[in-house]
């Protein structure tokens, strides 16, 4: 396992902030709530107190953007995300934005499709276990890891637009989209945020970050540390590692952060130390000699 390099006490998030939807000012580093009920998804559960303990270091450190959804749980049900960060920090302090995501259905024959009209149930049970009354930001998932090419979205994103229009949410998301289900969506309503599979190690998605960057459209990627498969002996990532004094995990984020001035980083941990480390990568400014190792020009 990497060491970590954040100190124990004084880290604090990065003040480098993204205005999302137009209305909510967000630090770019957030936290991603999946790993708090167990360390991946077929793991076994976490102890609930580790979980809230991290919850509410997160905030205090200046976290003010996490990301969840109801079915973010044990293999049990035992140990639920949305139920965790209740009980860490409701009443939520002022500031703090929640995104949830509706879409998928899991079954004992994994996960499906939820139709249009399933999903004001989905958002009702998000704001249930919440404790809200409305959600800052709801992304419809379509798909399990990738775009389902070719497949509209249009009955259900209109679903959530109307649920919008009712006052259950404040603004719209897509996951697991390309760039012409980006344009299926804004035609009908407009689309605050962008969450697909990207990260240092995988790029394919670049073409909707072009799109979500000429709009003002915020790109939170799942996995922003590559779930496993970035290469921690890969020498770019190494060396320019070693230059900063850090983790390839940290640089992984700090690389993400980057990339362009729309995109946010989420990642997820179930324990203080990865936390800490994590958040300190928000830190690390890379050069523009790191950014041509890596791939990217500088911004």
């Amino acid at each position: 396992m990497e060491s970590t390099t954040a100190r124990p006490r004084g880290v604090r998030v990065a003040t480098d902030e993204f205005r999302l939807g137009g209305d909510l000012t967000i630090n770019r580093m957030g936290f991603g709530a999946m790993r708090l009920p167990r360390s991946d998804w077929d793991g076994p559960a976490r102890d609930p107190e580790a979980g809230r303990a991290v919850l509410r270091r997160a905030v205090e450190v200046g976290v003010n953007h996490i990301d969840t959804a109801d079915f973010y749980r044990s293999g049990d049900g035992a140990v639920r995300a949305n139920s965790l960060i209740r009980e860490a920090l409701h009443p939520y302090p002022s500031g703090l934005v929640i995104a949830t995501k509706v879409g998928p259905i899991f079954g004992p024959k994994g996960p499906r499709p939820a139709p249009a009209g399933d999903l004001r149930a989905l958002v009702e049970a998000n704001l249930k276990s919440l404790g809200l009354d409305r959600l800052d930001l709801v992304y419809l998932r379509i798909g399990v890891m990738t775009p389902p090419h070719g497949e509209s979205l249009a009955e259900r994103f209109e679903a959530l637009a109307e649920l919008r229009q009712k006052g259950l949410i404040r603004h719209l998301g897509l996951s697991n989209v390309d760039a012409d289900h980006l344009a299926e969506a804004r035609a009908i309503a407009p689309v605050a945020a962008v969450q697909n599979q990207f990260h240092v190690a995988m790029r394919d998605d670049a073409a909707v970050l072009d799109a979500c960057a000429a709009s003002g459209i915020a790109f939170i990627p799942f996995g922003p540390m590559g779930s496993g498969h970035i290469d921690r002996s890969d020498a770019r990532l190494a060396k320019v590692a070693a230059r900063h004094g850090a983790t390839v995990s940290q640089i992984a984020l700090a690389w993400l952060l980057a990339h362009s001035p729309v995109t946010l980083a989420i990642p997820g941990t179930g324990t203080l130390a990865h936390l800490e480390e994590n958040i300190a990568a928000g830190s690390i400014k890379l050069s523009p000699d790191d950014l041509a190792a890596l791939g990217i020009s500088s911004l």
